[in-house]
């Protein structure tokens, strides 16, 4: 005879399985447009149901989840990068400013622009924002010839204006 308790386990398993197919695939596209439908899809619920399941699960709901991904996210930009808060609103996915704000605001106790001020005081130079955007997909770097002359980006910094272009791969040796 089948253990009923042994079962409810499976059931529980195969639904976190389910569940944490959704949350990865929300971990992995926190920056795109997502859209409730789609992710309740890849877990196989209807939206109501798995906005219950997710909270039941991971103790938030999964709007909640994401916002928080991406408030991390900004967090981790705006310690490092030298982007407006607008570049950074954009970045991590957020359609409104003032939303994003908002949310910022509730997570850290802080507005974006008032953690960055602090987070900067005393600590290193942030990243120039052109190559976050670049490494970002951003925008695409400019097309360049041979000539690697320097290229001045939005706030006045110089750099290369194809960094391609002078990193190489490098080459094995040929056989002998």
């Amino acid at each position: 005879m089948a253990d009923p308790s042994h079962d409810g386990a499976l059931v529980d398993l195969a639904r976190l399985r389910l569940l944490r197919r959704a949350k990865d695939a929300m971990d992995r596209d926190w920056a795109q447009r997502l859209d409730l439908n789609a992710v309740a899809a890849i877990a196989g619920y209807s939206p109501y149901h798995f906005i219950r399941l997710f909270k039941q699960a991971y103790g938030e709901s999964p709007g909640r989840y994401l916002s928080r991904r991406r408030v991390e996210r900004a967090r981790d930009l705006l310690r490092s990068a030298n982007l407006t808060v607008s570049e950074v609103c954009a970045a991590v996915g957020f359609e409104s400013l003032g939303s994003f704000c908002t949310r910022f605001k509730q997570f850290t106790g802080q507005t974006p622009t008032e953690f960055r001020d602090a987070a900067l005081r005393g600590g290193p130079a942030p990243v120039p924002g052109c190559f976050v955007l670049l490494w970002a997909g951003g925008f695409d770097p400019p097309k360049t010839g041979p000539d690697t002359r320097p290229a001045q980006c939005a706030n006045g910094a110089r750099h290369l204006a194809d960094g391609a272009a002078t990193l190489k791969k490098p080459t094995s040796p040929a056989p002998s």
